[in-house]
C-alpha cells in the first residue's frame, strides 16, 4: 500500500508543488488537501492518513494547534511541519504538540520524499541536533517554560545518562562509544526512556530534557 498523505499550506501554489513532487513517486498518494488547520483536523478525522504535510503559519486554525488536535485524536496519523526558519518558534510548538518533526520549505525533493517515508515508519525525522539549536534559544528566551523535572524519576541512573546523550544529538553509536556500551544495549535503553516517558521518538525526549532542565543552553 502507498503512504497516504494530506497536505496542509494556505498557499494554493504550495500545494500544487507539493502534490507534483510527491504524486511522482509510486509509494506515496497525496489522497487530500487543506487550506488552514481547521479543515486539516476535519480531513485528516476523515481520510485518515499515515502522514500529514502541515504548515504552521495559517490562517483560522494554526499548524501548531492543529497538529496537537491530530496527535490528540489518537488514529495514529503522523505530522511533519514545514516552516520557512528554522528557528521559527512555531517549530517548536509543534514538535511540543506532538509533531514527528519538521523540514524546511526549501528542503530538496528527494529530502522531502526521505523524511515522509521515514515518518510513515514511525521514526522522527528532524535532526536532534537541529532541534537542539532551535531548544537553546527558545529555553534561554523563556525559562519559564520549563517542566517540573519529577517526571524524570522514573528512569533508572544509566536511563538518564542516555537521555542526556539524546539531548545532545548524539546517534546510537555516538551514545555507545560516550557510555561504553554496545549499540544493542544503548537501543534497549532508549526504547527504555521513551516508554516510561510516554514519547514517541527521540525528538520528543530531546524537547523534554529541555523542558525538565536535564540539559541547559549551551549544555
Amino acid at each position: 500500500m502507498p503512504i497516504s498523505v494530506l497536505v496542509v499550506d494556505d498557499q494554493e501554489l504550495m500545494r500544487m508543488g507539493l502534490k507534483m513532487v510527491l504524486g511522482a513517486h509510486p509509494d506515496i498518494e497525496v489522497i487530500g488537501e487543506a487550506a488552514n488547520g481547521d479543515e486539516a483536523v476535519r480531513r485528516a478525522g476523515e481520510l485518515r492518513p499515515d502522514v500529514v504535510l502541515m504548515d504552521v503559519r495559517m490562517p483560522v486554525v494554526d499548524g501548531v494547534t492543529a497538529t496537537g488536535r491530530i496527535v490528540a485524536a489518537g488514529d495514529g496519523v503522523r505530522v511533519l511541519v514545514m516552516t520557512t526558519f528554522d528557528l521559527d518558534e512555531h517549530a517548536l510548538g509543534a514538535l511540543r504538540a506532538g509533531a514527528s518533526g519538521f523540514l524546511l520549505k526549501d528542503t530538496p525533493p528527494e529530502d522531502l520524499i526521505s523524511a515522509i517515508r521515514s515518518v510513515a515508519a514511525g521514526d522522527a525525522v528532524v535532526s536532534p541536533k537541529v532541534t537542539k539549536r532551535l531548544l537553546d534559544r527558545l529555553v534561554a528566551d523563556d525559562p519559564a517554560g520549563l517542566r517540573d523535572p519529577g517526571v524524570l524519576d522514573v528512569l533508572t541512573a544509566r536511563e538518564r545518562e542516555v537521555l542526556e546523550q539524546i539531548a545532545a544529538g548524539r546517534s546510537n553509536a555516538e551514545i555507545a562509544a560516550a557510555l561504553f556500551l554496545s549499540e544493542a544495549t544503548v537501543k534497549t535503553h532508549v526504547g527504555r526512556v521513551l516508554t516510561k516517558l510516554g514519547l514517541r521518538d527521540r525528538v520528543q525526549a530531546v524537547v523534554l530534557a529541555y523542558e525538565t532542565g536535564l540539559v541547559r543552553p549551551g549544555g
